[in-house]
């Protein structure tokens, strides 16, 4: 991932160094199991501690061997002593060290990956509960529908996220595990004990079968849950840049002290944070089918899914990290207008309040489709002449005058009934302060 998109932690764990020197502690590990078994003399572990791994001495070796773990076998042994040299990667194969360093630095991943989550689950349960309160017009279809409250958007923000949360958790878990086990998977050349001493010493847990490979459907639940959660962040950015449409104004991103919006305008304050949001999301579930594509190996192994996964699983997690730090800064600094909501609910004059007059003309006796239609025509006829407000015209229908007296009519326009059962709901979620 460009640097552009990486904060430190993530692009640390990923860079190439980070990646040998857990090669190299997954080798010494191994070291350490059969020296316990006694297949190796003692002290040998102990001295191999003090090896080094270059990347550019890597890179060195592989130019000539075209063979990543051979190049680092070779690096590494220059920087010991030649007998003790011999028995590193004793008994292994490659993918006994790339697939259980790979499932170790994917679990560190996603433990940052979570650690940010929990930060942006609180912030928005606390916008929720800040804005329990606040009445804003729902929107179908992108049209006026139906007050609601504000505060139920982040509530559904909230349990969106804690639903990733669980997701990303159910995959760190099928994550986290190891295979030491042979070039297919039989260990022939290596005991089953070496590879549950490694893997207690990773906090790993050896899979219960392997090839010469772990399975890539593991891998691939970790990318799917990672875009699930990109696109419930997309879905929140989407949600903000559309308020903040000028037309619109109810919400603004942070805009900070000396930004500025265009080259052009100098009057532009505009919701990049959560543009930059949705674009990153698209890029992350542009992942998902290179990892189900990864699923199928031939036989106990090919290396088609090695090149997708040195590109794919350190730009997903690292985009991911990104995005949720991204969304943490936009929820901190978001300009919440109130002021705005309600102008907006006035803005057409009472007609979001149809729903109410026509259940209202039902329990006076009108059937449903003739009350429909005498709702309608009011509500087309001051949609064409706003001169003459819904309110108004239904006042004077007759159809309406012989059920509903004009107290009944305005008590139907108020947006306090809608917001009655938010109590009730947030009790249900267990949103309270």
């Amino acid at each position: 991932m460009i640097d552009r998109y990486a904060r430190p932690r993530l692009r640390e764990l990923w860079s190439d160094l980070t990646r040998y020197q857990r090669w190299l502690l997954v080798e010494i590990y191994a070291v350490e199991a059969w020296e316990k078994l006694g297949h190796i003399p003692p002290g040998v572990a102990q001295r191999l501690r003090r090896a080094t791994v270059d990347p550019a001495r890597v890179e060195f070796y592989e130019a000539r061997y075209h063979h990543d773990v051979l190049a680092f076998i070779s690096a590494v042994a220059e920087t010991v002593d030649a007998e003790d040299a011999k028995y590193i990667h004793f008994g292994l194969t490659s993918t006994d060290v790339v697939d259980t360093a790979l499932s170790s630095l994917i679990v560190e991943a996603l433990d940052i990956i979570l650690e940010g989550l929990d930060a942006l689950i609180e912030k928005v349960r606390q916008r929720a509960i800040e804005n329990k309160w606040v009445p804003v017009m729902g929107r179908t279809h992108g049209m006026h529908a139906e007050p609601t409250s504000h505060g139920l958007k982040w509530a559904l923000w909230w349990l969106e996220l804690g639903r990733s949360r669980d997701r990303i958790l159910r995959a760190r878990q099928g994550m986290a595990v190891m295979k030491i086990s042979g070039a297919v998977g039989n260990y022939a050349n290596i005991p089953p004990a070496v590879e549950a001493y490694v893997g207690e010493r990773l906090g790993l847990t050896p899979a219960p079968l392997s090839t010469q490979v772990l399975q890539r459907d593991r891998h691939a639940e970790v990318i799917a849950a990672l875009a699930i959660l990109g696109g419930t962040l997309d879905k929140m950015a989407t949600e903000i840049r559309l308020s903040q449409r000028t037309e619109v104004g109810e919400l603004e991103e942070p805009f900070a002290s000396g930004q500025r919006g265009s080259s052009a305008m100098p009057h532009k304050r505009n919701p990049i944070k959560s543009e930059q949001i949705s674009g990153l999301a698209r890029l992350l579930r542009g992942y998902v089918v290179p990892a189900l594509e990864d699923i199928p190996l031939w036989y106990e192994r090919d290396i088609s899914h090695s090149s997708v996964e040195r590109v794919m699983l350190p730009d997903a997690t690292t985009l991911a990290d990104y995005m949720i730090h991204q969304m943490i800064r936009i929820v901190e600094g978001l300009t919440i207008r109130a002021d705005r909501m309600r102008e907006n609910i006035e803005k057409t004059g009472g007609l979001i309040f149809s729903g109410k007059v026509l259940l209202a003309l039902v329990d006076q006796g009108m059937s449903r489709d003739d009350a429909y239609q005498v709702v309608q025509r009011n509500a087309m006829a001051a949609l064409a002449d706003p001169r003459q407000s819904f309110q108004e015209r239904l006042r004077e229908d007759p159809d309406v005058k012989a059920r509903l007296s004009s107290d009944e009519l305005e008590d139907l326009f108020r947006v306090e009934p809608y917001l009655a059962a938010i109590d009730a709901i947030y009790q249900r979620l267990g949103l309270e302060e």
